[in-house]
């Protein structure tokens, strides 16, 4: 079974690990709307990318 010869320094153990940290989530705000989105995703709230209409509006009527 392989076992270290040395001991990792503390030093070069956080330098390996400096790569591992979660990043933060990049947030936009929808234009119209001002809504908190994900970049490049469509709005939720009215279903608009780019300013185009992708998906119609949800309408509460109908629901019987």
């Amino acid at each position: 079974m392989a076992v270290p010869k040395k001991r990792t320094s503390s030093s070069r153990r956080n330098q390996r690990r400096s790569h591992d940290k979660i990043k933060a989530v990049n947030v936009s705000y929808d234009k119209n709307t001002g809504e908190p989105k994900l970049p490049h995703h469509i709005s939720l709230s009215d279903g608009r990318y780019n300013g185009k209409e992708i998906i119609s509006a949800k309408k509460d009527s109908d629901t019987n």
